[in-house]
């Protein structure tokens, strides 16, 4: 049996509205935002009591989606310095890939993205950058070239 997608891609943030701002910003279209809690939210994850406010951002194709989600119960917990480098087992990353990087990167600025290194050039093929996103996730950008 084979799998039949990647669904979505799962973030704990702290602020939702400022999370969902990032993303729509960068280009990604809210497609909704609920409250989860219950006993399957419970069993599903683990955890008991679980409540928490969710927003769902895609890409404007529709084939990728973000689950942005805030824990009012329990309290998400905080796992060290939220700037933490790319090398970091476990460490995540999401990469999108852009028309334009710096016009994305200017446009993100005023919603707190840093840039981690540097905007480098691959061969003559793509102009590459990670920065940092909402809750320190390091967000990928990707302009091809030519």
């Amino acid at each position: 049996m084979a799998i039949q997608r990647m669904d979505n891609v799962g973030i704990v943030v702290e602020d939702l509205d400022a999370a969902v701002a990032f993303f729509v910003e960068l280009g990604m279209e809210l497609e909704g935002r609920a409250t989860v809690e219950g006993p399957v939210a419970d069993k599903c994850t683990g955890l008991d009591g679980v409540r928490c406010d969710i927003a769902m951002v895609r890409t404007p194709d529709g084939h990728s989606r973000l689950e942005l989600a805030k824990y009012l119960s329990p309290e998400a917990i905080t796992d060290g310095p939220r700037n933490k480098p790319h090398n970091i087992l476990g460490t995540h990353r999401v990469m999108f890939a852009v028309d334009d990087l710096e016009d994305t990167v200017a446009r993100l600025r005023p919603h707190g993205a840093e840039i981690v290194g540097e905007i480098a050039q691959f061969e003559e093929s793509y102009l590459l950058c990670y920065l940092r996103g909402p809750e320190g996730v390091i967000v990928g950008l990707a302009q091809q070239l030519g």
